[in-house]
């Protein structure tokens, strides 16, 4: 008998798809539709929420194709939470006009593929292995993304039977088909769990991603890798788009779904968006943003949208040792490394007091969105440099000074703070250091309100301190917005 790699399982899957039954949608009254949209939209925001779950996720999709209409997804520590939420969705209106077209249970699960070291040496395996094989574990589904599934096996035949096979000769199959998957790192996220005893086919497979042509292309590059043209066995594919459960109405009127940003009708009948804002002071803030990015351009600043500009970044404070906070993620950044999205992840240190900083810049916001949850592991965090409670601010990066004048720049800000420490509605603004270069900073500004920053920006005071910065830095500023 040939060696079984060893196993390790995280959450359980549920994929759930339905068909909408439309005709008696159609024939039923104007009351009762309305009913079972407000029930199927409070049952997906709870399921999203984690309600009554300690951990997981939910999401719902449009399915494209004659197959289903709504896909389900839901990862839960255990069996028994997919078992409730099935029965749950039951009892709401909106399942009386629906019937289930296919489902499908699994577990996440890595390994000895990934690294046998994981199971026969575990304390020997890096933190960023370890990081990466966590999120496989307790996958988390990227918002506003398109989706497929299907199931496989591998192929039992003779001459072809993939189990007949010793670990090694496995082993170097899914290298290779792993090579393949990590061409498309930053644009696929690839969920594998296997369904063996638990549904038809022996794995259950996920992806997501930004553009439905990338899940194509990565289905087709890997059809030519050996493991799966000689040894895989594939089910039904089915794929959809990902929408928010305030637009649970625009899905069964027919309109596009996710519902664009500038699109209201669906929520005509509480005058309010899908996000629960007047429409018209949102307008009006995006117009202040872009007018105040058209001033800070003239004085050759950029100024990016809100969590990103050119490049996407996550910030985390930690209290950690810097240390051992530096060589975590030093490990963390070069398992980042191995993905085309990634800019870079520096650390930095406060020029006075307080904690440092963590600063991960991706190309991409969904790679952007992936790496926060690694960085969330790192020892001491304590917080996001971006938390909704702490007002409005920007980010400042790529502030890299002139060797000749680093202490002119650090006695210039010392001197800015203490004159915005008098401003209304400043709360903090910090100057962090690169650690591993003396003169990159960053710089965090936190301020009551978007409109106490604006007036600041729009002052003489910042527009002399950016002329004096022309001579000292070596680079253009940026800043994002913090929302």
């Amino acid at each position: 008998m040939v060696d079984a790699p060893e196993t390790e399982e995280g959450w359980f899957a549920l994929h759930d798809f339905r068909t909408v039954d439309w005709d008696a949608w159609r024939d039923a009254p104007e009351r009762d539709r309305e009913a079972a949209i407000e029930d199927a939209a409070a049952f997906q925001t709870h399921r999203e929420a984690l309600a009554r779950s300690d951990a997981g996720d939910s999401a719902v999709f449009s399915v494209t194709g004659s197959k289903a209409d709504l896909l389900f997804v839901h990862f839960r520590e255990r069996l028994d939470e997919l078992d409730r939420i099935q029965r749950s969705f039951e009892q709401t209106e909106f399942a009386a006009y629906t019937e289930r077209a296919h489902s499908y249970v699994s577990v996440s699960e890595v390994s000895g593929y990934v690294s046998d070291e994981y199971f026969t040496n575990p304390e020997a395996v890096d933190d960023g292995l370890k990081n990466y094989i966590e999120g496989k574990l307790t996958p988390e589904i990227p918002e506003d993304t398109y989706v497929s599934f299907y199931p496989m096996s591998k192929r039992r035949r003779p001459g072809q039977n993939w189990y007949d096979l010793d670990f090694e000769e496995r082993a170097d199959l899914m290298a290779g088909h792993g090579d393949v998957g990590r061409e498309y790192a930053g644009k696929i996220k690839q969920v594998i769990a296997s369904s063996v005893g638990l549904d038809d086919w022996e794995w259950g497979v996920t992806l997501f991603g930004d553009d439905p042509t990338d899940i194509k292309d990565i289905v087709y590059e890997m059809r030519f890798d050996d493991a799966s043209s000689k040894y895989g066995e594939f089910g039904d594919f089915y794929v959809g788009r990902r929408f928010p459960p305030a637009d649970f109405d625009a899905f069964l009127a027919g309109e596009e779904v996710p519902t664009p940003d500038d699109e209201t009708a669906h929520d005509h009948r509480r005058g309010e968006s899908a996000h629960g804002h007047d429409d018209r002071s949102d307008d009006a803030d995006e117009a202040g943003e872009e007018s105040l990015r058209d001033e800070l351009a003239d004085l050759d600043v950029y100024a990016g949208k809100p969590h990103g500009e050119d490049v996407y970044a996550v910030g985390l404070y930690s209290d950690a040792d810097l240390d051992d906070l530096e060589s975590e993620v030093a490990d963390l950044a070069e398992s980042f490394d191995h993905y085309d999205t990634h800019v870079e992840t520096t650390v930095y240190e406060p020029t006075n007091e307080g904690a440092a900083a963590v600063v991960s810049l991706w190309d991409t916001q969904s790679a952007a969105d992936t790496a926060a949850g690694f960085l969330n592991d790192l020892p001491g965090i304590t917080s996001k440099v971006a938390e909704s409670e702490d007002g409005w601010g920007t980010m400042g990066m790529f502030y890299t000074v002139k060797p000749e004048h680093r202490d002119d720049f650090v006695e210039k800000f010392d001197a800015v703070g203490d004159a915005l420490a008098g401003i209304d509605g400043h709360r903090q603004t910090r100057l962090l250091q690169d650690t591993d270069d003396e003169n990159a900073f960053f710089i965090d500004s936190r301020w009551d309100s978007q409109d106490a920053a604006t007036d600041f920006f729009r002052s003489d005071a910042f527009r002399d301190t950016v002329q004096w910065g022309r001579d000292v830095l070596a680079d253009r500023p940026r800043h994002v917005f913090l929302a």
